[in-house]
């Protein structure tokens, strides 16, 4: 590891950044120095420009990938190198605004009857029926069950945050059946082949793996990854009339316009307004 990456990982660390944002700034910056076969350092403000140019018009990444890699560039040359340069603030990429994909609840249920391995098939049911990320998935604990006030305790979610999830009681019996399988004292979803001994849990790529796997089986001609079991989760409860801030509040949202988004996609919802409207306008003369 070069002098230069330990201290901008350093930094990033002083700064709280979270490990995947340390890793995605890294790489931002990694791009860079092999575009150009140098060390960021002899990097000049042109060549930095002119590496923003190529990744826009020639390789035409998308705007999130962009806007991730200025804020890698900014981070290191601003923070660790302490320059000034223009050409990083006056950068800007939109992010398109794009309505996420949905499960209903029938296919929710058939891409996840599509799972054969248990490990697989309960880390995914608790994923959708707790509106987990994946990583929270994965990375439960035992610990983090309370089965008296039935509720999941996730720790340290995405900006770092904690917040209680309702944990369904069908749920919770499908997590105690597979945790008898291996009573692991730590995690709920252990590293696999490692037995008592893991020291930490299964793979997230596998499961997103075996998730695409049983969205193919199904025959579900939807492009769904596993994040679309949150999308679902959410629209689920939205149409069940459960309130917009008890749904921000349990998926972690930091502001309920994150969460109204999922109004967008909500049929039955907008199927409600608009009785609610031809009945406010059914005397118009």
């Amino acid at each position: 590891m070069t002098p230069l990456r330990q201290k901008m990982i350093e930094d990033m660390q002083l700064k709280g950044l979270s490990d995947r944002t340390q890793e995605a700034y890294v790489r931002a910056v990694r791009g860079l120095a092999a575009y150009y076969g140098k060390s960021p350092e002899q990097v000049n403000e042109p060549e930095v420009r002119q590496y923003l140019l190529y990744l826009k018009n020639e390789k035409q990444v998308a705007a999130s990938t962009c806007l991730q890699v200025v804020c890698g560039l900014k981070f290191v040359y601003e923070q660790t190198l302490g320059r000034e340069w223009h050409i990083l603030n006056f950068v800007k990429s939109k992010r398109g605004r794009k309505l996420p994909v949905v499960l209903s609840q029938e296919e929710v249920k058939r891409v996840l009857g599509h799972l054969r391995r248990p490990h697989y098939r309960v880390c995914l049911n608790t994923i959708y029926s707790c509106g987990l990320r994946l990583l929270e998935g994965v990375k439960l604990q035992v610990k983090e069950i309370d089965s008296s006030r039935m509720v999941l305790h996730i720790r340290q979610g995405k900006g770092k945050k904690d917040r209680y999830v309702p944990l369904p009681e069908r749920t919770l019996e499908q997590l105690r059946w597979y945790w008898r399988r291996h009573r692991h004292p730590v995690w709920l979803f252990p590293q696999r082949m490692e037995g008592l001994a893991a020291k930490k849990p299964m793979d997230a790529s596998g499961v997103q793996k075996a998730f695409r796997a049983a969205v193919r089986e199904s025959g579900l001609n939807k492009a769904a990854n596993v994040h679309t079991l949150r999308h679902s989760y959410a629209t689920h409860l939205l149409e069940a009339g459960v309130h917009l801030g008890l749904i921000q509040q349990y998926l972690g949202h930091n502001s309920l316009t994150t969460t109204a988004r999922y109004l967008h996609v909500t049929p039955q919802v907008e199927h409600g307004v608009t009785e609610t409207i031809n009945a406010l306008m059914a005397d118009l003369p």
